[in-house]
């Protein structure tokens, strides 16, 4: 049996040095994401341990409070309620209510998901007709952080009225309520009688597993290039 040896090639060395770093990064990428992931839901958790958390005429930090428990006390203006387009519940199209509330013993508003409800037999021309408690309420949800990023593959069209938002604006909001607003959104989990909404709103989905995953997947494809390379680095010795 004749020796081996391994025989240098400088390009295809550099080419597996460059696929090296290609693939540890992915996978250093993805394995950062799940360690991220899970500490914001550890985080979620630990804040629903501690119960909801009064929401005042100050501004809050958004991301601080990011899917918090949240109570508020104040009083709706539905003279300024619009809705949200393009929302599913079990199929059926329909709106999300959005309704701002005036914060107790200040000017602050803070908008209020109360819920989903259908569109009516009339169809998109007419929007539903949601009743919505007068005077002094208490309202506890969870704190929504709206994303800011517009989706150039998705234009908005014209809507049929102009409380129909075809996505959340905050900064048109606050234009149109002209008063201090909270930077989160409150997703009303408490009962409202008569209202007609559903209010389900899903969790965050725990996707610590796939990203871990794929990490897994880009340090294993790092580790079949170097052997690879080293194998068909690999060759006989002819005999002198």
């Amino acid at each position: 049996m004749r020796p081996l040896r391994f025989q240098f090639k400088l390009l295809p060395l550099l080419g597996v040095l460059t696929g090296l770093v290609l693939f540890v990064y992915l996978g250093l990428w993805q394995s950062g994401k799940g360690d991220r992931l899970q500490a914001e839901l550890a985080q979620r958790a630990a804040r629903h341990q501690l119960g909801a958390v009064p929401v005042g005429a100050a501004l809050v930090d958004a991301q601080q409070l990011r899917d918090a428990p949240i109570v508020v006390i104040g009083e709706f203006e539905p003279q300024q309620q619009f809705f949200l387009d393009n929302r599913q519940h079990n199929g059926q199209p329909g709106v999300h209510v959005m309704t701002p509330l005036k914060i107790e013993g200040s000017a602050t508003r803070i908008l209020v998901n109360r819920g989903w409800i259908s569109w009516t037999t009339q169809g998109r021309a007419v929007l539903p007709v949601v009743a919505t408690p007068a005077g002094r309420v208490q309202i506890t949800g969870l704190a929504f952080v709206p994303s800011d990023k517009k989706f150039f593959l998705m234009p908005e069209h014209a809507q049929v009225a102009a409380q129909l938002w075809s996505r959340l604006d905050m900064a048109r909001a606050a234009s149109q309520l002209q008063q201090p607003l909270q930077p989160v959104v409150l997703l009303q989990t408490s009962a409202a009688d008569g209202d007609r909404l559903v209010r389900r709103w899903d969790p965050p989905e725990d996707r610590v597993g796939m990203h871990r995953g794929y990490a897994f997947q880009w340090f294993g494809m790092a580790a079949a290039l170097i052997i690879f390379y080293l194998v068909a680095s690999v060759r006989k010795r002819h005999p002198a």
